[in-house]
């Protein structure tokens, strides 16, 4: 990682901690995959990088992706793999998947798309309140919230793993879908997505 990007996580550090008060934990933490939903055996795999703390991906969320789940992930026809990115908000973004990645993994998409939904309300409140009740419907006590806030070693993980797959994959922006190898970027209708997904069966 470049010294800027240091100097970016310690800062993006320090304001997380802010939310909650108090020092980080150290820690090493475990590999963290990255989440899918759907057939793993479907022909077609639809890839999106994207961000909790990105407007565009909240809004992508909020009125295509539910359209999206209903008629290719609920039906068996796609597997949905998603990649975190720190992009827009990023104190959002880096608190939101934190607090994902606590969770039972069965309710990750759960915290993601609770995030997505209140992401205005978040940045507005300024403070842990709504992220808290998230965490909490998650199954998350207030204890087991607070200290996956400050394990300074699974922020590092995560700003590390985001920088690398952007790199890897050329990603310079949120959000942006793989499909059948073919690069979309920005907010997808439905109409793009149902053409990708029928050129990469072919």
């Amino acid at each position: 990682m470049s010294r800027g990007a240091r100097q970016n996580l310690s800062a993006l550090s320090a304001v997380v901690l802010a939310l909650v008060g108090g020092g980080a934990q150290a820690g090493t933490a475990p590999a963290a995959p990255n989440m899918a939903l759907g057939n793993p055996g479907a022909r077609v795999t639809v890839i999106e990088y994207a961000s909790v703390g990105c407007s565009h991906c909240a809004v992508w969320a909020r009125e295509v992706f539910p359209k999206f789940k209903a008629k290719y992930i609920a039906t068996g026809k796609v597997r949905f793999e998603f990649h975190e990115m720190l992009t827009g908000e990023p104190t959002l973004a880096a608190a939101g998947f934190l607090t994902a990645r606590c969770a039972d993994p069965k309710r990750y998409f759960q915290v993601i798309d609770a995030v997505f939904a209140r992401q205005d309300d978040i940045i507005k409140a300024r403070g842990p309140g709504i992220l808290t009740g998230i965490a909490k419907d998650a199954g998350l006590s207030q204890d087991r919230f607070t200290a996956c806030l400050k394990d300074e070693g699974a922020l590092n993980a995560l700003d590390d793993r985001t920088q690398r797959d952007a790199r890897d994959h050329g990603v310079t922006g949120t959000p942006t879908f793989f499909i059948g190898g073919k690069k979309l970027e920005g907010e997808q209708s439905l109409a793009a997505l149902d053409a990708a997904i029928a050129g990469a069966k072919r």
